[in-house]
């Protein structure tokens, strides 16, 4: 069921001196919610982002992590062409993160486009190799950190704030203000766009300023992939209208339609 509860922040506190508001984003990132909670979040940036820092906390659940590392750096040495494990994936996400925080957002981005495609196994060691080609990663330096302790800890830190903030339902989102003596706001499941608009408002304690949207061209260069879907919900349109936009990009050969089972994406050529 969804809930909203104040929690307390544990340790370690984040700043947040140039924007006082900071988001724990709780996702499990191949769950069929985290699709659905993409394009609330991409909106909340596009509009608000002035107002907050945000900080994706995977909430994958734990497997014989230290065991699956082991394998891991057997098979960056070569000892095993490939390996196949559910947790793979977060770590893969870690490890992308290592090499910056946009690096990751992309890497995330490009793994959920994988599950929609239904390309390959994302679950696969090789699968994510690719994934990290695709999205232009340094890729000496990427197949490091997979079977690091760096990326491992990274994951675990992020079950342990899970377990910290009793984060029970995924997705969920976590709003704190800058005063650390004050409670923060658990938001588990997901709701409409305007609840969390909302509370960002009551957060503030001030009229919410909205940032211009961007172009659809602008769109995608920021995002690279995004569903018809997406794109409506972001401009407020009806899928129709959205698709016979996009078709017009597509037609002048700026973007490329790729269709799946559930939904059509659209790609920055």
């Amino acid at each position: 069921m969804n809930n909203i509860q104040l929690l307390q922040e544990p340790t370690p506190e984040f700043s947040t001196v140039n924007k006082p508001i900071e988001l724990y984003i709780f996702v499990d990132p191949l769950c069929p919610e985290a699709f659905n909670m993409q394009a609330i979040l991409r909106r909340l940036q596009l509009e608000y982002n002035h107002y907050f820092t945000w900080r994706l906390v995977l909430s994958t659940e734990l497997a014989s992590l230290n065991c699956l590392s082991k394998r891991v750096k057997g098979c960056v040495s070569g000892i095993e062409l490939d390996i196949n494990h559910p947790v793979l994936p977060s770590i893969a996400i870690k490890a992308a993160e290592l090499q910056g925080k946009r690096a990751g957002a992309r890497y995330l981005s490009k793994l959920q486009e994988y599950v929609l495609l239904n390309k390959q196994d994302v679950n696969s060691y090789a699968t994510l190799l690719k994934i990290a080609e695709d999205v232009q990663l340094d890729m000496n330096e990427f197949s490091a950190d997979f079977g690091s302790k760096e990326a491992a800890r990274a994951f675990q830190s992020d079950l342990y704030i899970k377990r910290e903030m009793e984060v029970e339902e995924v997705p969920s989102i976590v709003f704190f203000n800058e005063c650390i003596e004050d409670e923060g706001l658990k938001v588990s499941g997901s709701y409409s766009y305007e609840v969390y608009e909302h509370i960002l408002q009551e957060m503030m304690d001030e009229q919410l300023v909205r940032q211009p949207l961007p172009t659809i061209e602008a769109l995608f260069t920021k995002f690279h992939t995004l569903s018809t879907n997406e794109v409506a919900f972001i401009y407020s349109l009806t899928e129709q209208t959205a698709e016979r936009e996009l078709k017009k990009r597509m037609l002048q050969q700026k973007i490329e339609r790729i269709q799946t089972n559930h939904d059509t994406l659209w790609r920055i050529k």
